[in-house]
């Protein structure tokens, strides 16, 4: 069952080899994701699963590598640990989506060692019943499950953010700030995907299928960091 997860941000400019002269910008963000993952860690899980948005769903083994050379930078990355030999049965094409990349970095950065990792993409317009069904059987996956869960609120919160400015997107943050950091599970499993879509909201799907794996586990929340730099929601916050 689940019995802690992480709600951490999905942009590559999280990585500071990518942001370059910006990095200090998400400096307080990283911190956040750090001070997560270790809550994750003293959970002692028997299995951590990473959770993020792609455009198709797959499953990608530990050791799985990841690339930012499509953000203009040579650094590649694993997911967890590297096991010195090729992975399994990660999904087609070898290399993880970015936002596991991103979970790829922050798993290194954190030297994570507390159990083994197992990656899944989640495909962006997966309706929330499949979000709901794939989470709970990610939830049952070990005797003790972690999740680390990587995804962005809306794109359109300033004139110059990637989706332009739409009138919506603050309230649809404030309410996917308010529900992460309480854990309610039925207001996230809730989260309009249309709305969210319109909003190019990233991290609705991911977070959707958190919720299905939460159900029943009683898990408290708390939001650690919430801000819209780039005119994009990101928030971090911690179930436990």
């Amino acid at each position: 069952m689940l019995v802690a997860a992480a709600v951490c941000p999905a942009p590559p400019l999280l990585v500071p080899e990518v942001a370059s002269g910006a990095a200090a910008e998400l400096g307080d963000a990283r911190t956040a994701c750090s001070d997560a993952l270790a809550v994750l860690a003293a959970s002692r899980p028997d299995l951590l699963v990473v959770v993020g948005a792609a455009a198709e769903g797959g499953a990608y083994d530990q050791g799985t590598p990841g690339s930012f050379a499509g953000f203009g930078v040579d650094l590649t990355v694993t997911l967890g640990p590297d096991l010195g030999e090729p992975p399994s049965g990660h999904a087609t094409g070898g290399t993880l989506p970015a936002s596991l990349a991103v979970a790829g970095w922050l798993l290194g950065r954190a030297r994570w060692a507390a159990a083994p990792v197992a990656g899944v993409a989640v495909a962006a317009h997966l309706p929330p019943s499949g979000c709901g069904l794939l989470g709970a059987d990610l939830g049952g996956s070990a005797e003790r499950v972690a999740m680390l869960v990587l995804g962005d609120g809306s794109a359109c919160r300033t004139l110059k953010a990637p989706g332009y400015l739409d009138e919506r997107a603050a309230a649809f943050d404030a309410a996917a700030a308010r529900v992460l950091g309480a854990a309610d599970v039925a207001a996230l499993a809730a989260l309009d995907a249309e709305l969210a879509a319109e909003l190019q909201a990233a991290g609705r799907a991911p977070w959707q299928v958190l919720a299905g794996a939460a159900e029943g586990a009683g898990l408290d929340g708390r939001l650690l960091y919430e801000d819209a730099p780039y005119g994009v929601g990101y928030f971090v916050a911690t179930w436990s």
